[in-house]
């Protein structure tokens, strides 16, 4: 997309955010909001996004974890307890198109800032999106929600890890970002909706929720066979072979989903016998003797070089790959390629996986900010006098 000015623009110029999240999962939203465009204003107390402390490692007191999901925002710090913190808000929102929050449920409605008493009819065009741990009603509504706890609840952690080792949290944060992302999804549908009906729109989005959507294909397995499912370690409970495999000089990861790479495998590691074997013809046949198989295959790749047989698997469309840690994997030239990461000074971060090919490419506009690092520019933009901010200033309504 260009301009009049023949200026490639971002897919998103012109979406004005006001985020009134902190910690993982509104923030993860917000970034890819900002990172194709939107100009995104984070709204933070005094102290801050409580994520800022969270570390080490530090760069000039910030956290890494606050550091990686708040990248082109700018911060504006207000005390929302005080009348005139949340008239600021009010104002901030006449050329805002989204607000995301995600405040303990019935938060923003005792502030008097709730969507159906006040900002629907307010602000008839504006998009609410909601992050909260359960949603508003339930038994479990209004409760505080937290990744490793839903993880828990929903019964992520039931099939991670080994069968013999216990229930085991999932290493990365999936609920929050998983969240994140679903957010950023149904608001970019909004947004869509927006154009054709002209009105915006209240979208609820909860961590609960979120994590059952994403245990697949868990969740069908029940459905169909009425069992709950277990920890299978690194096999997958619907395919073989579909593993982490030991060989000669490196673990690698091998997962194959159809009879023609079966074969192909079986050539490679010379197996061919395994091909017409009546125990292994099918993938269900081969799950349900999952074992057996996995014999065949540790004994013929304990002789071969990991490194090298995975690239000979992957061009012969099987796929494959050595396991690697974050430091191998982020300077990989296949990485750098991709342009997978991004720099701006002393910054440093994993790039938008998302790649248009008209739409202005992500940069670093603004780095992570300081807490309050743009309130009195923020306020000038939204039409204050520099008396009436400095007025703030001295009143503790806003900070920098």
């Amino acid at each position: 997309m260009t301009n009049k000015n023949n200026i490639i623009a971002s897919a998103l110029d012109g979406v004005k955010v006001l985020d009134l999240t902190r910690v993982l999962g509104g923030p993860y939203s917000t970034q890819i909001l900002a990172d194709h465009g939107a100009e995104v204003i984070k709204i933070e107390s005094n102290l801050g996004d409580e994520v800022r402390g969270w570390g080490p490692p530090f760069v000039n007191n910030m956290a890494s974890y606050f550091i990686n999901v708040n990248r082109n925002k700018r911060s504006v710090a207000i005390d929302l307890t005080k009348p005139e913190g949340k008239s600021i808000i009010l104002k901030l929102l006449e050329n805002s198109d989204v607000l995301i929050e995600n405040f303990k449920t019935g938060t923003m409605e005792k502030w008097g800032l709730g969507y159906k008493e006040i900002l629907k009819n307010k602000f008839p065009k504006l998009i609410h999106c909601r992050i909260s741990g359960f949603g508003e009603k339930g038994p479990l509504g209004g409760a505080p929600g937290y990744d490793a706890i839903v993880q828990a609840m929903t019964g992520m952690m039931s099939v991670n890890g080994h069968e013999d080792g216990g229930n085991v949290r999932v290493g990365i944060p999936m609920v929050d970002m998983g969240t994140g992302l679903y957010a950023t999804i149904g608001i970019l549908m909004a947004l869509q909706e927006r154009n054709k009906s002209g009105l915006g729109q209240f979208i609820d989005m909860s961590l609960y929720d979120s994590a059952l959507a994403l245990m697949h294909p868990h969740t069908g397995n029940y459905f169909l066979s009425g069992k709950p499912g277990k920890a299978t370690g690194n096999a997958h409970p619907n395919i073989s072979p579909y593993d982490k495999f030991k060989t000669a000089t490196n673990e690698i990861f091998m997962g194959i989903g159809n009879d023609a790479g079966f074969a192909r495998l079986c050539r490679a590691l010379g197996l061919e016998e395994l091909i017409a074997d009546e125990r292994f013809i099918s993938n269900g046949d081969r799950v349900k003797n999952r074992v057996e198989l996995t014999k065949y295959l540790e004994n013929a790749l304990s002789e071969v070089d990991g490194a090298h047989f995975s690239e000979k698997l992957l061009s012969a469309g099987i796929p494959a790959g050595p396991v690697r840690n974050i430091e191998e994997a982020l300077n990989h030239p296949q990485t750098l390629e991709r342009k997978m990461t991004i720099t701006k000074d002393d910054y440093k971060g994993v790039a938008s996986p998302i790649k248009f090919s008209r739409s202005k490419s992500v940069e670093v506009k603004h780095k992570p900010p300081k807490i309050g690092q743009h309130s009195r520019e923020v306020l000038i933009e939204a039409g204050y006098s520099q008396e009436d901010i400095e007025k703030m200033f001295v009143e503790k309504i806003v900070f920098d």
